[in-house]
């Protein structure tokens, strides 16, 4: 259907037909070698195929490094660096055989300028951007291109409170003085998932209100 304008408008308004997306949902823990290949499995019987992938599995925990347990360091390792691993291990073959893919890793800013409390996270994610760039130049030339987000402080409901201590301020330390929405990150992701950024490799983008000046 075409609209007619006013006719100091040179050009017309096409209406797009809806397009219906349909969405799957697996549990697992992708620090988990197994659960990944059920999640990876469930995902290619429902789909065929993975086109492109976004590693944003996480989780937040602060804690000063004089009192952190080794358990708790792990855990923060398997939960971002482990599984960005195994997921990406996991789904990569298949882009490799069909010579196209995009692989977006969800990194943070707290990776490139570091953050008291936040040491186990913060090597974490710093892990995950040279993941990503290591990734990104052993296979861009066989058609799958890798990057990475690096996000500041996103209100998804897992900044963190620091029991028995004082709050983490993340507010105050951000130029724009707020929590960014997902909404303002998610473009990000389409956009590296798109064909308008055919020429981005092993890249870090830093939606993050201004906590990281490059």
């Amino acid at each position: 259907m075409i609209l007619d304008l006013p006719p100091n408008l040179e050009r017309s308004v096409r209406i797009r037909p809806v397009t219906v997306v349909t969405a799957e949902v697996a549990d697992g823990d992708v620090g988990r070698e197994g659960d990944v290949r059920g999640l990876v499995d469930k995902t290619l019987e429902a789909f065929g195929r993975v086109d492109v992938l976004v590693n944003n599995a996480g989780f937040v925990k602060v804690s000063w490094l004089e009192s952190m347990d080794v358990e708790a360091w792990d855990e923060m390792i398997a939960g971002h660096l482990r599984g960005t691993f195994l997921v990406t291990r996991a789904v990569l073959p298949g882009m490799l055989e069909r010579g196209n893919g995009r692989i977006i890793n969800i990194a943070s800013q707290i990776a490139q300028i570091g953050r008291e409390r936040f040491a186990h996270y913060a090597a974490a994610k710093a892990g995950i951007i040279g993941f990503t760039k290591s990734l990104a130049r052993e296979v861009a030339d066989r058609g799958v291109l890798v990057n990475c987000i690096a996000p500041g402080p996103i209100e998804t409901g897992i900044v963190p409170e620091t029991p028995g201590g004082p709050d983490v301020d993340f507010v105050a330390l951000v130029p724009l003085r707020r929590l960014g929405a997902p909404e303002e990150v998610a473009p990000t992701a389409v956009f590296l998932a798109s064909s308008a950024a055919t020429y981005y490799v092993g890249q870090t983008l830093g939606p993050n209100g201004g906590d990281v000046m490059l």
